[in-house]
C-alpha cells in the first residue's frame, strides 16, 4: 500500500529583503532536482505573525507545514537564522545537501510500504482525512512535525497549513479531535495523533533519522513509515 500522490507544499517564511530568501530559493530548486513542488514565499512583518506561522528566524523552510530544521524550545523570531553546514559553519540558510535529506524523508514517507499514517487501525475505523476544508492537509502536518521532532506541534505551528485552506488552525484541529484523527488535552494541546503518542508507551519506534517516538499501540506501530526498529 502506498499513499495516495501529492503535489509537496513548500513555504519560505522571510523578513522582508532579507537577503537570504534568494539563496534559500535557489538551493530549494537544485535540491528538488525538477520534482513537481508548491514553493511560495511569505514575508512576515511582525512578531504575532512569526508565532502564527512558526517562524524561528528568517529565513525559515515549511515542508508540508512542518520545519524540518526545528530546534526544540525555539521561539518565534524575526531575526536573522543560522544553520550549520556539515563543516561545522554558520550559514544563512539550509545547504543543498541538508534540503535534500529533508525532502528524501517526507518521499520515504510518502513511498513506505507500511500501512499509511493517516489510516491507523483506530479501532477499525482507519480512513484517510477528506481533503475539504484543510483537514488532510493540517493531519499530515502534525504527522509530519511528529515525525520530525518526536512530539506534537504547537496549535500555532499548523497555521501556515491552515492558512492555504482560508482557515486557523485551531479550528481545523478541533474539527480533526471531533472526529477522532486525534485527540486533545485539558489545554487543547494535541496529545496523541494516530499512530503516534506524547505520552510514553510501552511501543517504542526508531525512526530511521533517529528520533524516537511513542505509537499508541503494536498495530499503529506498523503504521509509522520509516521506521529502523519497534521495541516491546
Amino acid at each position: 500500500m502506498s499513499w495516495e500522490d501529492t503535489t509537496m507544499r513548500i513555504t519560505v517564511l522571510t523578513v522582508p529583503d532579507c537577503p537570504n530568501a534568494p539563496v534559500v530559493e535557489e538551493r530549494l530548486a537544485q535540491a528538488l532536482e525538477g520534482r513537481e513542488a508548491d514553493v511560495e514565499r511569505i514575508e512576515v512583518g511582525d512578531p504575532e505573525q512569526a508565532t502564527r506561522f512558526g517562524m524561528t528566524g528568517s529565513p525559515t523552510v515549511l515542508i508540508d507545514g512542518v520545519d524540518p530544521f526545528a530546534v526544540p524550545g525555539a521561539p518565534a523570531s524575526l531575526s536573522c537564522r543560522l544553520y550549520r553546514a556539515s563543516d561545522g559553519r554558520a550559514e544563512g540558510a539550509p545547504s543543498i545537501a541538508s534540503l535534500r535529506r529533508a525532502l528524501s524523508d517526507v518521499d520515504a514517507a510518502g513511498d513506505c510500504d507500511c500501512p499509511p499514517m493517516e489510516a491507523a487501525s483506530r479501532g477499525d475505523r482507519g480512513r484517510l482525512a477528506p481533503e475539504a476544508g484543510g483537514l488532510r492537509a493540517v493531519q499530515q502536518a502534525v504527522l509530519r512535525h511528529f515525525a520530525a521532532t518526536g512530539h506534537s506541534p504547537e496549535t500555532e505551528e499548523l497555521d501556515a497549513a491552515a492558512a492555504a485552506h482560508g482557515r486557523m488552525a485551531a479550528e481545523v484541529v478541533a474539527a480533526l479531535a471531533a472526529d477522532d484523527f486525534l485527540t486533545l488535552d485539558d489545554s487543547g494541546r494535541i496529545r496523541a495523533a494516530y499512530p503516534f503518542s506524547t505520552a510514553p508507551t510501552a511501543r517504542r519506534v526508531r525512526l530511521a533519522s533517529g528520533i524516537e517516538v511513542s505509537a499508541m499501540c503494536a498495530i499503529d506501530a506498523l503504521g509509522i513509515p520509516t521506521c529502523s526498529a519497534a521495541t516491546p
